[in-house]
Formats: C-alpha cells, sequence, structure tokens
C-alpha cells in the first residue's frame, strides 16, 4: 500500500481520539468549574445542577478546534428540515419515552418490597420552586448533558464500534464524570454506573439511525428518569438500596432493547438477500 494512503487511513483513528479527548477533559474540567460557582449563583440544586452544563461547553470547545467534524456528529440533534432526515419511528419514541416510567416504577416496587413504604415527594414539599419550573430547569440541564453525551460523544464512538459497545462506553464515561458519587460507597457507585451504563444503551439503540430530533428524545428520557427520582423515589438522598434498585431497573429495562437490536441486525441480511435476489420473469 502507498505510503500516502496508509497515512490517510491512519487519520481518522487520530482523530477521533483526539477529539474524543479534549470533549472529556474539557467536560471534567467545566462540570468541576460549574459545581463551584453554584452557591455563589443562589440556583437551588434540587430544581438544576449546574454542572450539567459541563458536556455542552465541552461540545463547544471542540467546535473551536475541528468545526466541521463537530458538524457531522451533531448532525440530527436538532428537527430536520429535510425529508432526507429522518427521525425516529413512532412506536420507538413511544417505547423509549415510556421506558424512564418502567424503570421507577421497577424502583418503586423494589423499595415496597424491602422497607414497606414508597418514598414519594409531594410537589408540595418543594413548594418554593413550582413544579413548572422545576421541569423546564431539569428539561435545559438534561439537555446540556445530552448534547455532549448522545448528540455528540455517541455518534463520534459510534464511528469505531458497534451500537452496543459505543453506548456502553459512552455510558461509563458519563457515569465516571459524576464524580461526586464516588465518595459514597462502592456499591452505591457501583449501582450508579450500572445504571447510566444501562440507560446509555437503551438510548443509544433508540437513537440508531435517528437523523432528527436526537437532542429532544435523549433530553426527555433524561429528564424523566431525574423526575423520577426526585419526586417518586428515594436515589437522590445517597442511600445504597434505592440505588442499586435503580441500577438493577435501567438493567432489567435495557434487556428488551438489546434483544430487539439483535433481532433487527439478524434479520438485516435476510432483508438484503431479498433486495438483491434477481427478479422472477
Amino acid at each position: 500500500m502507498p505510503e500516502h494512503e496508509r497515512g490517510q487511513r491512519r487519520t481518522p483513528r487520530t482523530g477521533w481520539a483526539a477529539q474524543a479527548g479534549v470533549f472529556l477533559a474539557v467536560a471534567f474540567v467545566a462540570a468541576g468549574a460549574c459545581g463551584a460557582v453554584q452557591p455563589a449563583t443562589g440556583v437551588p440544586p434540587e430544581v438544576v445542577q449546574l454542572t450539567q452544563l459541563g458536556p455542552a461547553v465541552a461540545v463547544a470547545a471542540v467546535a473551536l478546534l475541528w468545526p466541521g467534524r463537530t458538524r457531522e456528529r451533531l448532525a440530527g440533534t436538532l428537527p430536520g428540515r429535510t425529508r432526507a432526515r429522518t427521525g425516529a419511528p413512532a412506536r420507538r419514541t413511544v417505547a423509549l419515552l415510556l421506558t424512564p416510567a418502567l424503570i421507577i416504577a421497577l424502583c418503586a416496587c423494589g423499595g415496597l418490597l424491602t422497607s414497606g413504604s414508597l418514598p414519594v415527594t409531594s410537589p408540595r414539599a418543594l413548594a418554593a420552586h413550582p413544579l413548572a419550573l422545576v421541569v423546564t430547569a431539569q428539561l435545559l440541564g438534561a439537555c446540556a448533558e445530552e448534547i455532549g453525551w448522545r448528540c455528540y460523544l455517541q455518534p463520534l464512538l459510534r464511528t469505531r464500534f458497534g451500537p452496543v459497545t459505543a453506548s456502553a462506553a459512552v455510558g461509563l464515561l458519563w457515569g465516571l464524570w459524576h464524580l461526586p458519587v464516588f465518595a459514597q460507597e462502592p456499591a452505591y457507585a457501583a449501582g450508579f454506573l450500572l445504571a447510566t451504563t444501562a440507560m446509555s444503551v437503551i438510548l443509544g439503540l433508540a437513537l440508531e439511525g435517528v437523523r432528527s430530533n436526537r437532542l429532544l428524545l435523549a433530553g426527555g428520557f433524561h429528564t424523566l428518569i431525574n423526575l423520577g427520582m426526585l419526586y417518586v423515589t428515594d436515589e437522590t438522598a445517597a442511600a445504597t438500596a434505592p440505588m442499586l434498585f435503580l441500577g438493577a431497573a435501567a438493567l432489567a429495562a435495557a434487556l428488551p432493547w438489546i434483544a430487539t437490536a439483535r433481532r433487527a441486525a439478524d434479520a438485516a441480511p435476510d432483508r438484503i438477500t431479498v433486495a438483491t435476489a434477481p427478479v422472477p420473469r
């Protein structure tokens, strides 16, 4: 192989690793800086955590360094303007947005079985913060995260790995990015990492091939999970058992998505064969 061709093949591999490295470095540093200044801003953390801005800042940083490649990765983030940009099928969209309800319901069942009670938080308990404000702030915070994790890093890693592997890697990095979690017990951190990895697999498979409105879909899923954790379960209290329930529930919810993706992959060669077979005359 000529030397110039070998160089051309090596360039994309170096490029994706550098982009991912810069994104992650800035995401971690920016999140820490935003968390440090939050007390001075007076923004209540139960409404929104400013650390969620870290991934959005990281996307802005890589866009300054690699503007063209960043535009490619972010294609499909917003609603499509042309017919060529396809959104998620209606059934997949509905399934994605119902999955958080399944996860929270499984967590609630775990809590009921072990403690005999459900620690539901009434919106009145956060009366100082209207429900509409909490929901809006949670959506904005979730979208600030998801533009980095699912709209940028997921498509970037997807150029090198399969959908499940890329999604799991993003989920693991997403979990590690939540550094305060690792100040808790090891079992708590393990449950949290399991939850972020499983939920990332769900999102990655649900958004596979979607070329429109990825941000709102991922942000909506993320928001519903956060609201469920805030109002229905006890995961925000840093207790180990509820976090283990969250990890197990997310894993259980991810299994049908993985099974469906495998069935679709197994059926793909058959569809290709049918499509390319000679037409009988």
